[in-house]
């Protein structure tokens, strides 16, 4: 709670420091020449290398998106974490995905026990919606990459592939039991009757969240003690398999955390988003802790994730993301987040949550924005290198708004879907395209 009230109490003195500065003369004029001066264009991965080059240097590399369904993002981000994963030694990608459903690819990948015989095949089996969001084409690709890539590779160092968001609980659930009864026969019974505590509701979330805000018992405690038993017979456990361990503890931790978020969820909204960014990034250290010592990650979420949230407005709300944690438990200097952003072009999305996936069109970016200005330089597509001193450069003193699209869209909307953002705050790079094409799902 002191955390998030200092960081309130700062982003408001920021934003308000930068509203009483002195208006520029002509500033659209002088803020696309600014950006032209600092675009770097590029066609090939070779050209990124200024890029990857900086990036490399750090632990953790964020990599972002405006919108969960367009091809260019997830094309782009594919190359970047290849030189990390080729030339600058990363060990792990975590996507803003289900863990248990992407884990399936991550045994695939690795060439584990009990892996697909295709990546086609893993990602066939996604279905929870937006299945398009990672059953794709591009990740598809990724994937195939990936398996040759540690076929090289001693069993101990291949690359992992994981999710690290909070859904997926029931397919957690179900590995888990089935873990337990392998592994704990005599603890299965009594961890399999505190799961039934949040899973009895016919594995409906949202009459478990329903059913505690009308006064019911929550299952916090329950799925609390689940974790603790694993970790009581750790060390018979490990013996088993540590990598077996640490998926169990993991499904466990999505139980419990997705509790947490949809009961928030009906209560509270700021406070369910925190409660899904902290699992986001208690997965990240994990992983890290997991692979080794001097590990370095890759992480792959929408721009409000990983673009520092301290640089937005949303700290005004009391949000907060993984940008921003990384940064403060990591420091500055051990992170490098990459934004991106597109003028105009056509996205994958739903009407609204469940709908039928269609293809929509991204208007022109509004005059004024982040995304406005990055789409008066004329390169089809660049990338901008943010150095300390744009930190402080007054054309980028006043935050200007940079377009976020989720999975549920409607382009009439658009006046709603703009961050108010200090750019060079909020990310180290943003990668920009004139005009985005749509994902092509895994048929």
């Amino acid at each position: 709670m002191i955390y998030k009230s200092i960081l309130a109490l700062l982003v408001s003195l920021f934003f308000l420091n930068f509203q009483s500065q002195p208006a520029l003369q002509d500033p659209d004029k002088n803020l696309v020449s600014f950006f032209s001066s600092k675009a770097v264009p590029f066609a090939s991965a070779d050209e990124l290398n200024i890029l990857t080059g900086k990036a490399g240097e750090r632990q953790l590399v964020l990599l972002g998106e405006a919108s969960h369904g367009t091809h260019e993002y997830y094309h782009w981000r594919a190359e970047i974490s290849k030189q990390l994963i080729a030339v600058h030694g990363f060990n792990f990608i975590a996507v803003e995905g289900d863990w248990a459903s992407v884990y399936r690819l991550n045994q695939y990948v690795k060439g584990l026990d009990e892996a697909a015989s295709s990546a086609r095949e893993v990602l066939q089996s996604f279905s929870r919606w937006p299945e398009w969001m990672w059953a794709n084409t591009d990740i598809l690709d990724l994937a195939e990459w990936l398996k040759e890539y540690n076929e090289k590779l001693p069993r101990g160092e291949k690359l992992g592939f994981y999710g690290m968001d909070v859904y997926g609980q029931w397919e957690a659930m179900e590995n888990l039991i089935g873990y337990t009864q392998k592994h704990l026969p005599g603890e299965h019974e009594e961890i399999e009757l505190k799961l039934n505590c949040f899973s009895r509701f016919g594995k409906d979330e949202w009459q478990y969240a329903r059913m505690v805000t009308d006064g019911h018992k929550s299952c916090e405690e329950d799925l609390q003690s689940v974790i603790e038993i694993l970790h009581e017979h750790e060390k018979k456990l490990t013996q088993a398999g540590d990598k077996a361990f640490f998926r169990a503890v993991q499904n466990a931790l999505v139980m419990q955390n997705a509790e947490s978020f949809y009961r928030l969820a009906l209560q509270n909204r700021h406070e369910s988003w925190n409660s899904r960014v902290d699992h986001m990034w208690l997965t990240i250290e994990r992983l890290l802790d997991f692979s080794g010592e001097n590990a370095k990650g890759i992480v792959w979420a929408h721009n409000t994730h990983v673009g520092d949230s301290r640089a937005t407005n949303m700290s005004l709300a009391g949000q907060y993301n993984i940008g921003a944690l990384s940064r403060t438990h990591l420091g500055e200097e051990n992170v490098f987040i990459v934004g991106f952003g597109t003028q105009k072009g056509k996205v994958n999305g739903g009407r609204s949550w469940g709908a039928t996936m269609q293809i929509m069109n991204v208007p022109r970016a509004k005059k004024g924005s982040l995304d406005y200005y990055l789409g008066q330089v004329p390169h089809h597509q660049f990338f901008v290198v943010f150095g300390h001193e744009d930190k402080e450069h007054p054309l980028l003193s006043e935050p200007l708004g940079h377009r976020a699209i989720g999975v549920v869209y409607n382009p009439r909307n658009e006046e709603g879907n703009y961050v108010p953002t200090l750019p060079a705050r909020r990310y180290n790079a943003l990668i920009f395209f004139q005009e985005t094409v749509p994902l092509t799902p895994v048929q």
